[in-house]
């Protein structure tokens, strides 16, 4: 069964930094597209960052309002992909996700959220960042 657990979230400082894991289980990280996606109370899900599965050195894929503030990365060997977040704002307040997906939604070099039926993500971390 194919399933990811994310962790990592809390209660953060404005300005300060986290680092979001997501532990896969039932299947290879490397072997599949997983991306990074929150959702804010009241709002819509709002598409981060994805890691491609292709062969080689991974692609990763951003949305267009991340502007350098996260960044993906994946470790093979610890079947978890990571999501750091630097310099965190009120705004990044949300509850956190990752998904495995059956690839990286681009459009004009960004990513976009596009979940299909098949796809499986975890139950999300909460990350609220207030001083």
């Amino acid at each position: 069964q194919k399933q990811l657990v994310e962790s990592g979230g809390g209660f953060m400082k404005p300005g300060s930094s986290l680092r979001l894991s997501c532990a896969a289980s039932g299947f290879r990280v490397e072997d599949s597209a997983i991306g990074w996606f929150r959702q804010a109370p009241g709002q819509e899900r709002e598409g981060i960052a994805c890691i491609s599965n292709n062969d080689g050195p991974a692609t990763t894929y951003y949305a267009r309002f991340v502007k350098g503030r996260f960044t993906i990365s994946r470790d093979n060997a610890k079947n978890t992909v990571y999501l750091q977040i630097e310099t965190l704002k009120p705004d990044d307040t949300a509850v956190y996700y990752c998904v495995r997906e059956e690839l990286c939604s681009v459009w004009g070099g960004n990513y976009f959220l596009d979940l299909r039926p098949d796809d499986v993500w975890g139950q999300g971390t909460q990350v609220t960042v207030s001083s």
